[in-house]
């Protein structure tokens, strides 16, 4: 049972996910504390400075669509982050490291080839005129 489950745990997929869930984790709250930190007192700037900027009210209720603007650019620089950070690094590597397309096709096609042999000589021998003569080898 311990063997089945660290067989679990070492197929690729399984290390591959948690490290993704962990670096956007962090990628996330890194990138929330700068548009908290520069984003937000930005929006602010632009839409009017003050306690009124990225907000309106109506009939004593406040709308603060700045919050929702960073919360927009919050997302927006995450996923580009993480997309240049943690997954176009990863498929560089995978590129580099995983054998040609045409590799193994060409491994396939020679593979084939054998077997296609193998299934005539056994088809052969079947019909008694194996290679050695009648009753095959």
């Amino acid at each position: 049972m311990i063997k089945g489950f660290k067989e679990f745990l070492m197929r690729g997929n399984v290390v591959e996910l948690a490290v993704a869930v962990v670096m956007g984790a962090a990628m996330t709250a890194l990138v929330a504390s700068f548009g908290d930190a520069f984003l937000n007192p930005l929006i602010t700037l632009v839409t009017g400075g003050g306690d009124v900027g990225g907000s309106f009210t109506v009939n004593g209720v406040e709308f603060p669509y700045g919050v929702f603007i960073n919360g927009l650019l919050v997302f927006f620089l995450t996923a580009l982050a993480v997309y240049f950070v943690i997954v176009l690094p990863m498929n560089k590597l995978r590129e580099r490291f995983a054998p040609p397309e045409e590799a193994v096709v060409e491994e396939l096609a020679r593979e084939v080839v054998v077997l296609e042999e193998i299934r005539d000589l056994l088809r052969e021998q079947r019909q008694g005129r194996g290679p050695s003569g009648p009753g095959g080898l």
